[in-house]
């Protein structure tokens, strides 16, 4: 087909109504229905960051493939029963009705659809089914987030077998990496420069460049660190704070804690959501919508009734095993409701586009898992829209959140941990994603408190002072609701300077103030009882952990590069654990500096 022939295929797709629903296509969406008609291939990928309208470009394609007879019945293949039922609204706008309720027992449809939507749970338990019904007629097969595919090698041969016969197949994905080796069928894989297998996209479309397109919102990520304590089986009890240098073990049991209902850190993060979402709701998002992503349904529960008792409002719980869970989404998205809690089922292919703040509060890492969370978050709905997200301050997080403009592949051929760039192997073993708690629980969470660590944006970290948080925090938590990418940038970089130039005149005040209290203390050494073990640590910490903000403050360096800086130079265990003569060197040290 011609240039010429293609401009005009793509117009007539455009203006006429019957053959699609005539809502204008997005520039991308435009440049990838073009690329598709200039050869119309048997498979075609298309990769486009969440929210930026797969399902309208490949409505447009199944209206065109229609309208010229290349295919006669249409199938969609999604991940869950929610999409199902929201890709049989989407396409019925766009005239082409399919069945969300088709059935493998009973295997047949009204003559009214075009076609049926699917899941791949559905497909896997009866694939000859699935592939008898593409046989018989021409079909297109639309493959919704089609990296589920290989969640299990069952899934992807049943797709295989399926769907082989079809006419036409056409993959979508936000998502297109995994952390596995499992190969998604239908999707090209090349060799790289190191000689690994990595998939191939016949049209891709980043967040980056969504978001110069305003496509997306930009996000600001909030993250919030503190000092959590559990005890072993054993009877031992330990302390660390987040984003400190740690072992993986310590990394994941400091997490765990901090997400556990009964403590400090979740209902501190939930109130300054809520403040966030006020603060957007007064701001130019009079129905902004709050999500929290929880680890298991017990969380859930109890991260809803603290919800309850910090915003005043009843949120509303998805439960992947509640038979009512697309309803209430539904209801959730129609309404303008402050929040909901969910468990896994809202991490993806969800359309909530009122969505605007989410608390990241479960211990799922993987890269896939969190794109999808984040994915929730994006869809612009006008222009100036923003996402705030607060999350634990932990290495595999804060990583996730810096690269957030980054794209990826599925690569196959290289060691899991390779493929998804950390330093520290072990700790994304001990982070690995965790849908349900353990049966048997090594240690219990005894406390933990949280405070604002530090903001990241485009892929940027503005650091706040330990020793002024609520004044920090409150700044963060009030920036206007609509705002451009370039000045959310240009906010949170004037509020860093400004901070810094604060730091220094507090350093300042801070030096004299040290002085004085240095003599004061010599002069009353002698009248004053001596300070308990426990006291002494107390200050200590507290003394160290101001040093290490006004250093950060200085230099630009994360918290945690300077605590482990000091360990490696003093010597000794974490802060929370060292004694109060590793504490002072750690404080003679870095005055030093």
């Amino acid at each position: 087909m011609s240039e010429t022939q293609v401009d005009q295929s793509v117009r007539s797709v455009l203006s006429d109504p019957s053959r699609a629903h005539d809502r204008p296509l997005r520039d991308w969406q435009r440049r990838a229905l073009t690329k598709y008609l200039a050869t119309r291939p048997r498979d075609f990928m298309a990769v486009a960051t969440p929210g930026a309208g797969k399902t309208t470009f490949a409505l447009r394609v199944a209206a065109e493939l229609i309208a010229d007879r290349t295919v006669e019945a249409v199938t969609v293949v999604t991940p869950t029963d929610h999409l199902k039922h929201q890709w049989a609204l989407a396409s019925g706008g766009a005239g082409i009705p399919l069945d969300s309720e088709f059935s493998n027992s009973d295997g047949t449809t009204s003559a009214d659809y075009r076609g049926v939507v699917l899941t791949y749970a559905q497909v896997a338990t009866h694939p000859n089914l699935h592939r008898v019904r593409t046989e018989r007629r021409k079909t297109l097969v639309i493959l919704d987030e089609i990296h589920h595919a290989g969640d299990a090698k069952s899934w992807g041969d049943a797709i295989r077998e399926a769907f082989t016969p079809a006419a036409r197949r056409l993959t979508l994905t936000g998502t297109p990496f995994r952390s596995d080796d499992n190969p998604i069928p239908f999707v090209t894989y090349e060799p790289d420069a190191d000689g690994a297998q990595r998939s191939r996209a016949d049209h891709s479309y980043g967040y980056a460049e969504a978001l110069r397109d305003g496509v997306v919102r930009p996000v600001i990520f909030l993250a919030y660190s503190g000092e959590a304590r559990w005890r072993t089986s054993a009877g031992d009890e330990f302390a660390a704070r987040l984003g400190e240098p740690l072992t993986a073990e310590q990394t994941a049991r400091a997490w765990r804690t901090a997400l556990d209902p009964g403590g400090e850190w979740i209902p501190s993060v939930l109130q300054a959501a809520d403040t966030r979402l006020t603060q957007l709701r007064r701001g130019g998002m009079p129905d902004a919508g709050g999500l929290v992503i929880a680890s298991d349904q017990k969380s859930a529960r109890a991260y809803a009734k603290t919800l309850h008792r910090v915003s005043g409002t009843e949120p509303t719980v998805v439960l992947s095993d509640d038979p009512q869970a697309s309803d209430r989404i539904a209801r959730f998205s129609e309404s303008d409701e402050r929040w909901m809690v969910a468990v896994r089922m809202v991490s993806e292919g969800v359309d909530v586009p009122r969505l605007a703040v989410g608390v990241y509060a479960t211990s799922a890492s993987t890269p896939l898992f969190f794109a999808q969370v984040i994915g929730r978050f994006v869809r612009a709905r006008k222009s100036g829209e923003t996402a705030s997200i607060f999350l634990p301050s932990v290495p595999v997080l804060l990583d996730l959140a810096s690269q957030l403009e980054a794209d990826r592949d599925h690569v196959l051929g290289k060691p899991q941990r390779e493929k998804e760039g950390w330093n520290d192997r072990e700790l994304v073993e001990a982070n690995r994603q965790r849908d349900e708690p353990d049966n048997e629980q090594p240690y219990t969470a005894l406390s933990a408190d949280a405070e604002l660590d530090q903001v990241i944006y485009d892929g940027s970290s503005f650091g706040t002072a330990a020793f002024a948080t609520t004044e920090e925090e409150q700044d963060y938590l009030g920036l206007p609701g609509l705002l451009e990418p370039e000045q959310v940038r240009a906010l949170l970089q004037q509020r860093q300077q400004q901070q810094i130039q604060q730091v220094h005149r507090r350093e300042q005040r801070h030096k004299e103030d040290v002085a004085a209290r240095e003599a004061q203390e010599r002069e009353k050494a002698a009248e004053q009882r001596p300070q308990s073990v426990q006291e002494r640590l107390k200050a200590l910490r507290k003394e160290l952990n101001t040093l290490v903000s006004l250093y950060h403050q200085r230099t630009g360096k994360p918290y945690g590069v300077i605590h482990g800086a000091l360990r490696r130079t003093c010597g000794g265990p974490p802060t929370a654990s060292a004694s109060v003569e590793q504490l002072e060197e750690r404080i003679a040290t870095l005055r030093s500096w």
